[in-house]
C-alpha cells in the first residue's frame, strides 16, 4: 500500500494524496524560497548606513585629538593641534600644490598596480593549474608575500637608479605575490564540479579558464586584488620615503620625509592622514562597490 501511494504521487497532510491544491501550494513554496527579493535602497539609507558612520567616526577621533592636545598630554611639538595640520593643508591648497603631490603619488599607484595587475593574473593561473609550477614557485610567492616591501628599495636603487622604474620595481615585488597568491586562493577553491560540467559542455584549456575558473575563483581573486593594492601603496611609500630626490617630484612619502627632516610635525600629521585618505577612497570608490556587484551576482548580498 505504501509503495502504491507513493508511485501515485505526493501525499498531503495524514497520508492521503496530495489534491491539485496542495501540489500549488508546494510549488509557490519553492518559488518563494528560490525567489531572492531585490529592491534598491534609497539614496537617504544609503548614506544613512555607509556615510554617517564613518563621519562620526572622524569627529571623535579629532574631539579625542583635540582633547589629549588641551590637556596638554604632551607638547605640541609631538602633537600638533588639529587646526595645525589644518592650516598646513589650507597652505598648500592655496599654493596650488595639494593635488600634485596627491597625483603623484597616486598615479604611480595605479599605474604600478596595474602593472603587478598584469602580471600576477598569468602567474597565479599558472600556478594553480600546473601542479609541478605550483611545487616550485608556490612557496617562493607566500615567501616574497611576507617580505617587508622595504627591504626591496636599497637593491632596486642600486639596479635601478633614483626613478620612476625603481619606484614601479618595488610596487611589483610587493604587489605581484599578493595577486598571484590571491588568484591561486581562489582557483584551489573552485569545486571539481565546474570543472567537470565545463570539459563536458567543451570549455577547456583557456576557453574553459575565461568562462569556468575565473568566474569561480572570482571572490579569492578579489581579495588578492584588494591585498596587492595595499602592498602597492605601502610599497610606494615606503619607497618615496627612503628614495626621496628633486628629480622624483614631490609625492606623499616625500611629504613625510621632508616634515621630519625639518621636524615639522603638523606636516608629518598631514602627511599621514593624506595616504590615509588615499587609501580610505579607493577601498570605498573601487573595491567596495565592485566587491558588492559580485556578492549580488552570487545571490549573497540583497539588500544594499
Amino acid at each position: 500500500m505504501a509503495s502504491t501511494e507513493t508511485r501515485a504521487g505526493v501525499t498531503g497532510a495524514g497520508g492521503s494524496p496530495a489534491g491539485p491544491d496542495d501540489l500549488a501550494g508546494l510549488e509557490a513554496g519553492l518559488d518563494a524560497l528560490d525567489a531572492v527579493e531585490v529592491r534598491r535602497t534609497p539614496v537617504r539609507e544609503v548614506l544613512l548606513k555607509k556615510a554617517v558612520p564613518p563621519v562620526v567616526a572622524v569627529a571623535l577621533v579629532l574631539a579625542g585629538w583635540q582633547f589629549l592636545v588641551s590637556a596638554r598630554v604632551t607638547t605640541e611639538d609631538k602633537l600638533p593641534a588639529p587646526s595645525a595640520v589644518w592650516a598646513g593643508l589650507s597652505d598648500m591648497w592655496l599654493q596650488g600644490t595639494l593635488f600634485d603631490v596627491i597625483w603623484t603619488s597616486v598615479s604611480r599607484g595605479l599605474f604600478g598596480f596595474l602593472l603587478a595587475l598584469a602580471i600576477g593574473t598569468p602567474l597565479g593561473l599558472l600556478v594553480a593549474r600546473v601542479a609541478f609550477v605550483r611545487a616550485a614557485i608556490g612557496p617562493v610567492l607566500s615567501g616574497l608575500q611576507s617580505l617587508p616591501s622595504v627591504a626591496w628599495v636599497p637593491p632596486a636603487v642600486i639596479w635601478l637608479g633614483l626613478n620612476d622604474s625603481m619606484m614601479y620595481a618595488v610596487i611589483l615585488l610587493g604587489a605581484v605575490p599578493s595577486i598571484a597568491n590571491g588568484l591561486v586562493s581562489g582557483v584551489t577553491q573552485v569545486p571539481p564540479l565546474f570543472l567537470r560540467a565545463g570539459r563536458t559542455l567543451g570549455a577547456t584549456g583557456l576557453r574553459g579558464t575565461w568562462h569556468i575558473v575565473m568566474p569561480a575563483a572570482l571572490p579569492g581573486y578579489l581579495g588578492g586584488l584588494k591585498q596587492g593594492w595595499a602592498f602597492s601603496w605601502r610599497s610606494l611609500m615606503a619607497a618615496e620615503i627612503i628614495a626621496s630626490s628633486p628629480d622624483l617630484g614631490l609625492g606623499l612619502g616625500q611629504l613625510l620625509e621632508n616634515g621630519r627632516n625639518n621636524i615639522d610635525m603638523p606636516g608629518v600629521f598631514l602627511a599621514i592622514l593624506l595616504i590615509l585618505v588615499v587609501g580610505v577612497a579607493v577601498e570605498l570608490l573601487v573595491f567596495s562597490p565592485l566587491e558588492r556587484r559580485v556578492l549580488r551576482s552570487r545571490g549573497l548580498l540583497v539588500k544594499s
